[in-house]
């Protein structure tokens, strides 16, 4: 059983910046496309970036030039850059497959973004 550990998040003015890891107790993440996902309070969870296993990528628009995915194989990690942070990028940021595995669900990270 794979599991996913997600850290890096915190509280951060807005305008700043924040970078995400999600460590993989398995090399899942060369095998299969992998997404980093967020659920603000009362809202779904929802896919903001995601990476194929040829390293190509998507976001949502609401994070389009300001969010990059990357993805160190070797290390069984992926990461989430964020820059221009805004209030409402508040939520806990999850890593899962894309699309999402039930069973890797992990804790998620917290990030807050308020001045």
């Amino acid at each position: 059983q794979v599991q996913l550990v997600e850290s890096g998040g915190g509280l951060v003015q807005p305008g700043g910046s924040l970078r995400l890891s999600c460590a993989a107790s398995g090399s899942i993440f060369s095998i299969l496309s992998t997404g980093w996902y967020r659920q603000a309070p009362g809202k779904e969870r929802e896919l903001v970036a995601g990476i194929n296993i040829v390293g190509s990528t998507n976001y949502a628009d609401s994070v389009k030039g300001r969010f990059t995915i990357s993805r160190d194989n070797a290390k069984n990690t992926v990461y989430l850059q964020m820059n221009s942070l805004k209030p409402e990028d508040t939520a806990v940021y999850y890593c899962n497959t894309h699309p999402p595995i039930v069973a890797h669900w992990g804790q998620g990270t917290q990030v807050t973004v308020s001045s």
